[in-house]
């Protein structure tokens, strides 16, 4: 009989010590909990996804304490990014251009940016003075691009012109004129190595072109209509491009050869880009959707959804684990790339914002807009 009793006082014991365990952890998320409310109370960021994070750490909790006591990886790694995600928030406008601003670029030390603009011109601003220090003139239609080139010596830009320019960041001359596409030339950027370059147009054509003898190398024919959209992989032997056809495809830059068609949006496709690491691509579109897509398979793997207009831009931050999108919405939303949700809006413009770039150290943003001014956001 005293033996019994002991085992029972024993067995007692264990199941108290485990519910005194188990009471200590759900304070600690309620803790946890509470802190994260405050947070998001004290930076004013009132659209924040963080509901969606807290399900997800107390399904996680449930789940863990049915297997074993402790806490695991993944809810670890929920709570770090959460803590360190970086909330950003307007730090200057820029003001000059008359009529809508088409793009805006970082030059690779982060120090300048350019823009274009349906002023017809290509405007260079210096970032920490905050004013313009530069004007291109020479195209005789809307800029709809323009970006430095690697060294940031250069500057080329394309125009309703059906051209093709190169200008010296130094000095703002026009060096040569590209012309060969017989319609809009919508998007144009340099390869990696600076040798070549690469262009789009409503011609239905992507053209690549030798920057020694500004001779056209190749022209890729295979979208059915106009192409709003070309961008370089991070190694340089392959392009992507985006169209009105509802398609993005992939290119070999040396050959020309199509490689894949990747197929899902709903409406036309306007940006597409590589991730840093040449692994994925990111696309949005007029059916207001982004998708991921894997470029080995050739297929998406993932869809965000939350704009409510046409998406209009969209990147990767240089450590591939962030998405900055912009759209006619008038908001410029950030998404964690691995749990596929939102996790800010930034809300600034007046009307509806036409690009966003991200400095190389993923530390600024910078948006153009069709109420003719250039944000820049920094984090809190």
């Amino acid at each position: 009989m005293k033996t019994s009793i002991n085992v029972w006082k024993k067995d007692h014991s264990r199941k108290e010590m485990q519910w005194m365990m188990e009471e200590e952890e759900k304070r600690e998320f309620e803790e946890i909990k509470t802190e994260m409310d405050e947070m998001k109370q004290e930076i004013a960021i009132k659209k924040l996804k963080r509901q969606k994070d807290i399900k997800m750490i107390i399904e996680y909790w449930i789940r863990s304490m049915s297997i074993k006591m402790g806490w695991i990886d993944d809810f670890t790694t929920i709570i770090s990014r959460y803590i360190l995600t970086k909330y950003f928030k307007p730090l200057k406008k820029f003001c000059g251009h008359p009529d809508f601003v088409n793009s805006v670029k970082f030059s690779p030390k982060g120090q300048q940016i350019v823009s274009s603009s349906f002023d017809k011109t290509i405007r260079i601003w210096d970032i920490k003075l905050a004013k313009e220090i530069q004007i291109l003139k020479g195209h005789l239609g809307f800029v709809n691009d323009a970006q430095f080139s690697s060294d940031g010596n250069l500057i080329v830009s394309c125009s309703w012109d059906k051209t093709i320019r190169l200008w010296n960041v130094n000095n703002g001359e026009e060096l040569m004129k590209l012309e060969g596409h017989s319609g809009v030339v919508t998007s144009v950027q340099f390869s990696p190595d600076g040798q070549t370059i690469a262009s789009s147009s409503y011609d239905q054509t992507v053209r690549l072109w030798d920057m020694k003898t500004c001779e056209q190398k190749i022209k890729l024919d295979g979208h059915l209509s106009w192409v709003n959209d070309v961008q370089f992989s991070p190694d340089g032997q392959h392009i992507v491009s985006a169209s009105r056809d509802k398609t993005i495809k992939i290119w070999e830059t040396k050959s020309g050869k199509r490689i894949h068609t990747l197929l899902g949006h709903a409406g036309a496709v306007l940006r597409a880009q590589y991730s840093p690491d040449g692994q994925y691509i990111v696309s949005c579109s007029q059916d207001k959707i982004i998708r991921i897509w894997d470029v080995k398979l050739g297929k998406g793997i993932a869809k965000l959804k939350g704009h409510s207009d046409i998406v209009i831009d969209v990147k990767f931050s240089p450590d591939a684990q962030t998405l900055v999108s912009c759209s006619d919405d008038k908001t410029i939303r950030l998404w964690d790339m691995k749990f596929g949700i939102e996790i800010q809006t930034l809300k600034g413009h007046s009307k509806g914002i036409t690009r966003v770039d991200v400095s190389s150290d993923g530390n600024t943003i910078v948006s153009s807009s069709k109420d003719n001014t250039i944000q820049l956001w920094r984090p809190l």
